[in-house]
């Protein structure tokens, strides 16, 4: 039984309990369900947990933004082509500190995510985000970024316009940057799509998000010939946030409400201000010659800083 089928055991269970008009057995019942969930809500698998990152109740950027930044002020457009409407960029303050804000929103409904495209940018969502990037830049204004995307739109209307091109503009450009930049992954990370918005000095999961080159579906697609392996992919992916900071790819996990962030949504929004927030009074005693050389040696040394034994898996040590 995977997470999503333990949640809506629990929701049938919940409602025939709600049914009864007994009080003490309803009391009695009630505590034997939490007992359920906290023993059985925190047996994770990897594919559970890609299963709580696409849940369709997860909170999105925009409610994280509008938690942190009540003044929050959207900009649009790239100035070359339109305003993609799966990027969310602008400027707004998170206790009285500037930012630069610029997120993947998915949308809540079909409707919604038709019109955010699924949170798959187009190169002009791409070209928005360096836009806001160089502003900051310009006016000295931290950088938060918010990941949530299964990947860059691949049609071929986007590869016309440049959708490789300008995602390595926008590593190029995060290389150079001398503000703090923190980045944070609320639900899916995938693929360049993400990495586009992740080159930053300290990267954040949530602690049932994934972040990977690419899809388990896609993973197991090109790997056995068969999408249905997708849950032995995950596995083997090592796409967790908890395999990601083993690896040191990340830097920290946030961590969730039992069930996931869709169960308590306000206390979800208040660890991440608060991880962010962490970070960034870190990061701001340094100068910025000293955040460009950490970002990127940071990146450089992606593959060399993993604390497992190679001697384990037959390999050499270095």
């Amino acid at each position: 039984m995977n997470i999503l089928e333990k949640e809506r055991h629990l929701k049938e269970l919940e409602e025939k309990i709600n049914k009864l008009g007994n009080r003490r057995i309803v009391r009695k019942l009630k505590e034997e369900v939490e007992n359920y969930k906290k023993t059985e809500m925190i047996k994770l698998t990897a594919w559970d947990r890609v299963l709580l990152a696409r849940h369709p109740n997860r909170p999105r950027a925009m409610a994280y933004i509008n938690y942190m930044c009540p003044d929050f002020m959207e900009l649009h457009g790239d100035r070359l082509y339109s305003d993609d409407r799966s990027i969310i960029g602008g400027i707004g303050s998170i206790d009285g500190m500037p930012f630069t804000i610029i997120a993947q929103q998915k949308g809540s409904s079909l409707e919604e995510n038709l019109e955010r495209n699924f949170a798959m940018p187009h190169p002009e969502g791409y070209r928005k985000a360096l836009r806001l990037m160089q502003q900051a830049e310009k006016f000295k204004r931290p950088i938060i970024t918010i990941i949530d995307t299964p990947g860059a739109y691949p049609g071929i209307g986007a590869e016309e316009r440049g959708q490789g091109q300008a995602i390595a503009n926008n590593l190029l450009a995060m290389s150079n940057l001398t503000v703090p930049v923190i980045a944070v992954v609320i639900g899916e990370g995938g693929s360049g799509g993400a990495l586009a918005l992740g080159f930053a000095n300290k990267v954040l999961m949530l602690e049932n998000s994934i972040y990977s080159i690419l899809s388990p579906e896609g993973y197991a697609s090109i790997l056995w010939k068969d999408s249905s392996k997708s849950k032995e992919a995950a596995e083997a992916m090592k796409l967790t946030a908890y395999d990601l900071e083993e690896f040191n790819i990340i830097d920290g996990i946030i961590k969730e409400p039992l069930g996931g962030a869709h169960f308590d949504k306000e206390t979800t929004f208040f660890e991440t201000k608060r991880a962010l927030l962490n970070e960034y009074f870190k990061l701001r005693r340094l100068s910025g010659t000293e955040l460009h050389y950490q970002r990127n040696n940071k990146v450089r040394n992606f593959g060399f800083l993993q604390r497992f034994n190679y001697d384990n898996l037959g390999g050499i040590k270095r």
